[in-house]
């Protein structure tokens, strides 16, 4: 075998599979999401429109993130159940893409069919400066979107809108 192979180890090659260590802090997904928002603030021309395109943009962070942690979290495994999903979403899955579980989880009162994912202070709206134009902005929309993608690529389409 060659010399090159067997010197040193790579301490990437040594890392488990399973769960990598989070990597990113919290200043630098915050500089990386509000230079998204002003990516796209200069694409729009309402504040309705930059919702919809963060929601878009969430969704397509959704799709892929669903497809990598089910394969870390549940291997060969798929939830048939609402519930199971919706816990899922709030604990694994928020968890890996915040950094923590999110804060509740409720079911509607008057409609079996409505779920709320209840984020205190989410971090997607903590670091993102809002223009007095702007005031109804709400940059939760991203994590709708992610939200809405993620359900409906288990099999459970959803509405999902951010409060």
């Amino acid at each position: 075998m060659d010399a090159r192979f067997t010197r040193g180890k790579s301490p990437v090659l040594e890392r488990a599979l399973g769960r990598p260590r989070s990597e990113l802090s919290l200043a630098a997904f915050a500089l990386l999401f509000s230079e998204l928002v002003q990516y796209c603030q200069r694409r729009v021309a309402s504040v309705a429109e930059l919702q919809a395109r963060l929601a878009q943009l969430g969704h397509h962070v959704g799709l892929r993130a669903l497809d990598a942690l089910v394969a870390r979290e549940r291997p060969g495994r798929r939830e048939t159940k609402v519930l199971g999903v919706l816990l899922f979403v709030k604990g694994p899955l928020w968890r890996a893409l915040f950094g923590r579980e999110a804060d509740k989880l409720e079911q509607a009162n008057d409609d079996e069919r409505t779920f709320y994912v209840i984020e205190r202070e989410p971090v997607v709206n903590t670091f993102v400066s809002v223009p007095r134009e702007n005031s109804s902005l709400n940059c939760a929309a991203f994590a709708a979107g992610l939200l809405e993608a993620v359900l409906g690529a288990a099999g459970f389409p959803a509405r999902v809108s951010a409060h």
